[in-house]
């Protein structure tokens, strides 16, 4: 087991902040694609410790967060069918579609759970059989699999009566949507461990390559954080000396091996293939979504209930898009900790444990 008190060493810490201020030569703007970073760099107050020249940008990295309006609509309609149960990890039961949640439609008689494993929402079906149930598949290639293998046992075991909401996303093209916006200063990405151990390093080749700006796949601890801006700014340093090229780097070595998860990885590919998805307040991307090769299609809920909703509506005033995005920080919001707080937040970045709004309004902005 990993002793993580050794990576909250404040000892260590102000050695790497006093590294950070020695190499940091000017203004830096970096992106965490991770709404775990985001909560980390809050939490262990990171922001405050840093030289102010530096500015930490949170990304798409929330999955909840970027659940397109959409979806969440047609996952509520889906919830107020007769004989369907609707099943979900906790962080989307309170996320506001247009007009409603889930948790609304459980209160006005949807029958709604909350679940810890989608294993958990096939066995509600094998022993419901003449319910539909279906499972909200929200989530980056972190969970994707372990939704994907649950379709997998279910199609084993004859189970039809259960089904997934494909709402899948990708990380590697949200990152090159960002960029490729223009609208974003990006002087290098701390890009997401957990999805990293997935997917590996090579997919975030592109972005030294094509886009010359340096990459840092991170661990979530204070030291992590720390250690991973000290690779940036060395980065940078050399690029800047010596036109070193700008490359991936992995600090969290212990959980991200270089070709990722394999295994994982094959089960992803049997089950779904790249498709287009829709970015809550972002748009479409191209190959960032996951939807459900033909030999699986009974298993997609959205192809199994024929449902319409009304075009998503949008919050007036929100800014969820925009931080997710990189151009506003949560107290930028004139509704943040108002008008949106967590107990009746107006976007999904302040439902979310891994929102950008939530960690602010619970942590502070650290500064």
């Amino acid at each position: 087991m990993i002793d993580l008190d050794k990576f909250r060493d404040p000892a260590v810490a102000a050695r790497l902040v006093k590294k950070i201020e020695a190499i940091c030569d000017g203004p830096a703007a970096f992106m965490e694609v991770c709404g775990t970073h985001t909560m980390a760099i809050s939490q262990f107050g990171i922001r405050g410790l840093i030289p102010k020249t530096i500015k930490l940008l949170s990304g798409p990295g929330c999955p909840v967060c970027v659940t397109a309006l959409s979806d969440i609509d047609k996952m509520i309609a889906i919830a107020e069918l007769k004989d369907v149960i609707f099943t979900t990890f906790g962080d989307m039961i309170r996320v506001p579609g247009s007009h409603s949640s889930l948790r609304e439609a459980k209160s006005q008689g949807a029958d709604v759970r909350v679940l810890y494993s989608p294993l958990d929402a096939m066995q509600i079906a094998a022993e419901n059989p003449q319910k539909q149930v279906v499972f909200a598949g929200v989530g980056f290639e972190t969970t994707s699999p372990t939704i994907i293998a649950t379709v997998l046992e279910a199609a084993d075991k004859g189970i039809a009566n259960f089904s997934v909401y494909p709402a899948f996303k990708t990380v590697p093209n949200a990152l090159k949507a960002v960029l490729e916006s223009g609208k974003t200063k990006i002087d290098g990405f701390l890009c997401p461990g957990h999805v990293s151990a997935i997917i590996g390093s090579k997919p975030y080749q592109f972005i030294p390559a094509q886009h010359n700006i340096p990459c840092v796949i991170a661990g979530f601890e204070p030291l992590d954080i720390l250690e991973s801006l000290v690779m940036l700014l060395e980065q940078i340093r050399a690029h800047k000396k010596d036109g070193r090229d700008f490359s991936v780097q992995t600090e969290y070595r212990r959980g991200v091996p270089d070709a990722g998860n394999p295994h994982a990885l094959a089960i992803i590919d049997k089950v779904t293939e790249p498709c287009t998805a829709e970015w809550r307040a972002i748009g479409s991307i191209p190959d960032t979504g996951l939807c459900f090769r033909e030999e699986y299609r009974a298993f997609d809920a959205s192809k199994r209930f024929a449902i319409k909703v009304e075009p998503a509506v949008e919050p007036e005033g929100c800014l969820c898009g925009q931080m997710m995005m990189g151009l506003h920080q949560p107290d930028e919001c004139p509704m943040f900790g108002k008008k949106c707080t967590p107990e009746s937040p107006v976007g999904p970045c302040m439902v979310s444990s891994e929102g950008a709004c939530a960690a602010w309004y619970k942590y502070g902005t650290g500064s």
